[in-house]
């Protein structure tokens, strides 16, 4: 077998200089070189903003988001949404390890998630068997190809598959917070109505302690009830994430008239980067998870309002994400039974 770059770069078809995520078009031939893996496909879930996206532009309609999704994986070679620019991960059962992987812990017909984008993954898909609006999923028949450079989890074997793809789809987000906040700390989850919410509000109530706060923004009068009654926020405030004024103000009544510590950005909807940075105190921390994040708009924004704040780009890798994530969801008998409720 031939040997291609560990990050893939072998693959790039246009621009040719650039890594695969960034290109424009990747080549999707599922022959692997000798540092790579071969995946059978089963299930994409979707980015949240990419699929919102998806969604809104197809009115709904389920054969229109199929045929979108394949119009951009057979321009793309991999499955990048053009407007959003963010990607997903996929669930599968390793087919063909390259000569060179052999000494890794994986062997042919392990169960695996990818924990890189779709973005930058090469895809082959021959059919999208269903689409799950209500998770952002899609089922497929299909190959992907995973670099010597790509992360990915063994699908545990205490949780069902779905169940640990749900969790795993937002890996990142949770693990983040265990690193970002700290006891005594308050926090404001934006979108802590959906899964990387969720986790990152649990994470965060662990992490303050008893003389923290975390402070949850949805958009229903449901959705605070229920992570009030869950116990995975201390307060919940009903805004629009585009409304940055609206979420300061209840943000300061929810905190004692004080600005917070940190907030984290899970929202799946552009326009909302002025509502994660003004409730934040100078030398605050903003974490922006949300792929519908503007960076520009977030930089030039927070300079426009004098915040003089760290912003944090929501990388969805970081060290042990999947391990934490996972442990979340074995220690929380609540958390899990949400998710297995909402997500399986």
């Amino acid at each position: 077998m031939e040997k291609g770059c560990k990050y893939g770069t072998h693959r790039v078809i246009e621009p040719k200089g650039v890594l695969p995520q960034a290109a424009q078009k990747i080549c999707n031939d599922m022959n692997i070189y000798s540092n790579e893996i071969l995946i059978d496909v089963q299930a994409l879930n979707i980015d949240s903003a990419s699929f919102t996206q998806l969604e809104q532009e197809a009115n709904g309609d389920i054969e229109k988001i199929k045929a979108k999704i394949l119009e951009i994986v057979s321009e793309r070679g991999k499955m990048q949404n053009p407007v959003t620019g963010s990607g997903g991960m996929l669930i599968g059962t390793i087919a063909q390890i390259g000569e060179d992987l052999q000494g890794r812990d994986l062997k042919v017909g392990d169960k695996i998630a990818s924990l890189v984008s779709l973005s930058l993954t090469p895809l082959k898909i021959e059919e999208i068997t269903d689409i799950k609006c209500e998770i952002d999923r899609v089922e497929v028949r299909a190959k992907a190809i995973l670099f010597e450079s790509g992360i990915y989890a063994k699908l545990p074997d205490d949780m069902t598959e779905n169940l640990a793809l749900a969790a795993l789809d937002v890996a990142g987000a949770p693990a983040q917070a265990a690193k970002l906040v700290k006891p005594g700390q308050s926090v404001l989850v934006l979108g802590a109505a959906g899964k990387s919410g969720m986790l990152c509000c649990y994470e965060s109530m662990k992490r303050v302690g008893p003389t923290g706060r975390v402070i949850a923004m949805v958009r229903k009068e449901e959705q605070a009830r229920k992570l009030l009654d869950w116990g995975l926020c201390h307060k919940a405030i009903i805004s629009d994430a585009q409304k940055p004024v609206d979420v300061l103000n209840k943000t300061l009544d929810a905190n004692n008239g004080k600005e917070v510590d940190i907030s984290i950005s899970c929202v799946n909807i552009p326009n909302t980067e002025m509502s994660c940075i003004l409730p934040v105190k100078d030398e605050g921390i903003v974490y922006f998870f949300s792929m519908a994040t503007s960076f520009t708009k977030a930089a030039l924004g927070a300079e426009g309002i004098g915040k003089d704040v760290n912003m944090i780009i929501g990388n969805g890798y970081t060290k042990d994400h999947a391990e934490i994530t996972l442990a979340e969801l074995r220690e929380s008998e609540t958390l899990r039974k949400i998710f297995e409720e909402l997500y399986v």
